[in-house]
């Protein structure tokens, strides 16, 4: 396995674990055996009463276990793994959309990726240093990458889709995911895993066989004795993943000088080296007090495509790439966790003291591209070009307190409550000169072609601080009647204040049924990428009809730069819903149902306005007239910033039913049946600026794209059906997904195409052989499914856009693998 340049510490000491971990392994000879049907019952999400289980909580949460993540060919990508088992989660895989083919969002109940709360083993994760800018779902938002914490660290994790807010603070509209890590002192594991692609496919001008998307694992995990009565869980992974490739067939336009060879684009995942590694310690201190942490770190080297360029590009120069090239976008990751804290009881109160310090980072560097403005200039011509970064660090420092009070019911009310203090930080660094200028007297394109760097007038360094205060109640109000209440009030630095609540309640008419429901306010914070972004970029835009695709210069200006100002930018505001619930819970022996209906209003949605300038159908010709002449003397050709206003309502149901049996003869059964409906739908767009000296048209700052992508750009439907048979060391799990078909649209309306409905296939055969070795073999997408690929008319640069990156299972195809494991 090839591991890319820097960040040798950590390469050397993740090493140098996995090769500890593999020779703990080898000398235990009495391996436990865990049961991976066997759902974790005790929950910690959605609630702060101990003891709460999953079918009991008065909200509905998914449990997914660590051993279910690992048992797929999924397994390198948690966030892959974690779609593939929750209906309620999208994890859709977009490509030559610059940094978000790097650090790919996942999307809850359809709504945008910071909508839903991340949380590590209970307290808030950090989110990536990037913001989504390209037309990718979960435009102009920004997000937490799942895929920074391997399945191998996680115990299990819990999904909680409700409305949190009020008990978590920003972010929580649509939902909580809690990541909770292994915790064991003892015991441990070692897995390798290998996968490749095999699939054949046709696009809009032929037919096409790869075998690529190489795929190589080491993860593993130990469990140790931190003193008499401590624990320290130590895991990590190796991966290394090979780049895909399903690109339209060729240049359809014609070739330079008689040449034969055709630029070809690169569409698809991006090659990857991780390394990543992380810590789970607690240790009890004496009178019911004892301390915890937890740390990980993950080092990433990710490659991707950006549009290809014919030999006849504007922007090319033939006697550098006579045949045209592809710019490639290489990205340096790098993700820090730091959380620790102590627990114990005083004064009667259970008390949580904490402290947090997450952080990202991601460098860019472009290659095989060219600053065409510079020419050809022999040996000395540039084809690298470091092109800047981000950062993003976040620090939180809490107090929380659990007491039962007695108030005269039938039980005891929980009482919660606490203070948070939080400081965040983001900063843009600039690229080298050549990355991103223009040479002075040219007629074509500066910057590095495919990705231009950040220039100085792109470089900032903020922050912002907040704090908080929530209680939280809970309890039975007689032997079938649950309430909770909760209420939060949190205060920014940078826009003010939030005040939101919850109010929850079951009643459990029998063992066996019980109805539940909830009404809440939530918000989003405008994040600090939202607010201090900015950018020029090279973007691929079509517009009419015929339709005609171009590379535009589009500068992303931050919302308080003169040229958003006098486009009608306004200070950032927090998104705010009203999240309404109604579900019900059965269940009997060995089976189960839950179905919940919700419904989310979600109001002032923070989005990244239009690229305005160039002329779109909505668009009168005086309207774009007048906007050119405020940009164009600073040399681009569009200008977009992020604002308020989107209205939006969501409605859907989640349903899952599950059913266990076991028999003495044939083995244990385990059936689930899980599926989500979703239907959004733009009540309201940014209304025209007030104070705005210019014509405008309908639609001005978001177009009819823009809310297609919100109404119709996720699965309408999801349905997972999955049955996982054991019998003795002998498994067979198999699994079958169908997702409804998405639109991919366009400001021309004639130009929109559907993905395609398409049912995905899946199967793993595994066997336990004695003494704790496993072996594995599996097939995700038995039968190849892909999505429609994208029309020729609407991918005339190159071929490079093979098929909708809005596609909700991707457009990979089948992909075969192997997995052999260890455990003690």
């Amino acid at each position: 396995m090839q591991i890319g340049h820097g960040r040798r510490a950590l390469l050397a000491f993740a090493s140098t674990s996995a090769l500890f971990i593999a020779s703990s392994a080898f000398a235990q000879t009495t391996p436990p055996q865990e049961d991976a049907t066997e759902v974790g019952e005790i929950v910690v999400t959605g609630t702060r009463t101990a003891g709460r289980s999953r079918l009991d909580s008065i909200a509905p949460i998914d449990v997914i276990t660590g051993e279910t993540l690992t048992r797929s060919g999924t397994g390198t990508e948690t966030a892959t793994a974690l779609a593939a088992t929750a209906p309620s989660i999208n994890f859709p895989r977009p490509s030559i959309s610059d940094g978000s083919d790097h650090v790919r969002p996942a999307t809850l109940r359809g709504l945008a990726p910071d909508q839903a709360l991340v949380l590590i083993n209970g307290q808030r994760g950090h989110v990536s240093a990037l913001v989504n800018v390209n037309g990718n779902l979960g435009r102009g938002s920004t997000a937490f990458d799942l895929n920074t914490i391997p399945s191998v660290t996680l115990g299990s994790v819990e999904v909680l889709r409700d409305g949190a807010s009020a008990q978590y603070g920003s972010d929580a509209i649509a939902g909580v995911i809690n990541l909770r890590l292994r915790e064991a002192r003892d015991g441990g594991g070692l897995t390798v895993n290998y996968g490749r692609y095999d699939t054949s496919f046709d696009t809009a001008r032929g037919s096409q066989d790869r075998k690529d998307g190489t795929q190589k694992s080491v993860a593993g995990w130990v469990g140790l004795p931190l003193g008499d009565d401590g624990f320290l869980t130590v895991s990590g992974e190796l991966q290394s993943r090979d780049r895909t490739n399903r690109a339209d067939y060729a240049d359809p336009r014609a070739v330079s000088n008689g040449a034969t060879d055709k630029v070809i684009g690169h569409y698809g995942d991006p090659s990857v080296e991780a390394q990543s590694i992380w810590f789970n310690a607690g240790k009890p201190l004496g009178g019911d007090w004892e301390a915890y942490g937890f740390a990980g770190i993950q080092h990433k080297e990710t490659v991707s495509a950006a549009t290809a360029r014919a030999f006849n590009n504007a922007n090319n120069v033939l006697a550098v790439y006579p045949n045209g090239f592809i710019p490639k976008i290489g990205t340096d990751i790098v993700d820090y966790n730091l959380y620790g804290g102590v627990k114990g009881s005083a004064a009667g109160i259970d008390w949580d003291i904490s402290t947090s310090y997450g952080r990202n980072t991601i460098d860019y560097r472009v290659f095989d591209s060219i600053n065409a403005s510079y020419g050809n200039q022999g040996d000395m011509t540039q084809k690298e070009f470091d092109a800047g970064g981000l950062k993003y660090d976040q620090f939180t420092f809490g107090i929380d307190g659990v007491k039962p009070i007695s108030l005269g019911l039938y039980e005891p009310v929980n009482l919660a409550f606490g203070l948070e203090y939080r400081t965040e930080s983001f900063g843009q660094s600039a690229g080298e000169p050549k990355s991103y200028d223009k040479m002075a007297g040219s007629t074509q394109g500066g910057g590095a072609q495919g990705f231009p760097g950040f220039s100085p007038a792109n470089v900032i360094d903020v922050d912002r601080n907040n704090w908080s205060a929530y209680v939280d109640l809970e309890g039975k109000l007689t032997e079938a009647l649950s309430i909770g209440l909760a209420g939060r009030y949190e205060d920014y630095s940078d826009f003010g204040d939030q005040l939101t609540g919850k109010l929850s309640a079951r009643y459990d008419f029998s063992p066996n049924f019980a109805l539940r429901g909830a009404i809440s306010s939530g918000f989003h914070a405008p994040a600090l990428q939202q607010q201090y972004f900015s950018y020029v970029a090279t973007n691929l835009i079509t517009t009419g009809n015929p339709p005609v695709t171009n590379l535009i210069q589009s500068g992303t200006f931050r919302v308080d730069d003169p040229v958003s100002l006098a486009l009608g930018s306004k200070p950032l505001e927090p998104e705010t819903s009203t999240n309404y619930s109604l579900g019900g819970v059965f269940r009997s022996g060995g089976f189960e149902l839950t179905v919940d209906a919700y419904q989310i209003e979600i109001k002032d949605r923070i989005i990244l306005s239009e690229n305005l300038g160039p002329s779109r159908p909505s668009q009168s010709s005086a309207t774009t007239n007048a906007v050119l002449a405020i940009i164009q003397p600073l040399g681009v050709s569009s200008a977009r910033f992020w604002t308020n206003g989107l209205d939006t309502t969501t409605k859907g149901i989640d349903v899952v039913g599950r059913y266990r049996m076991a028999t003495d003869s044939i083995g244990r059964f385990d059936f689930t049946l899980a599926g989500n409906y979703n239907e959004t739908t733009v009540d309201k767009v940014p209304g025209i600026p007030t104070g705005l000296a210019i014509p405008v048209s309908p639609n001005f700052l978001f177009d009819t794209a823009n809310i297609l992508s919100f109404e119709k750009g996720t699965p309408k439907y999801k349905v997972v059906g999955s049955a996982d048979w054991t019998l003795g060391g002998f498994g067979v799990t198999a699994k079958a997904t169908y997702y409804d078909s998405v639109l991919v649209p366009n400001n021309t309306t004639s130009n929109n195409y559907w993905t395609g409905s398409g049912t995905l296939f899946d199967l793993e055969g595994r066997y336990a052989f004695p003494g704790g070795v496993g072996l594995a073999v599996g097939v995700n997408n038995l039968t190849d499914e892909y999505p429609n690929y994208t029309p020729a008319a609407l991918n005339a640069l190159t071929g490079s856009v093979g098929f909708p990156q809005y596609s909700p299972y991707g457009f990979n195809g089948r992909f075969f693998y192997g997995r052999l494991s260890y455990s003690f």
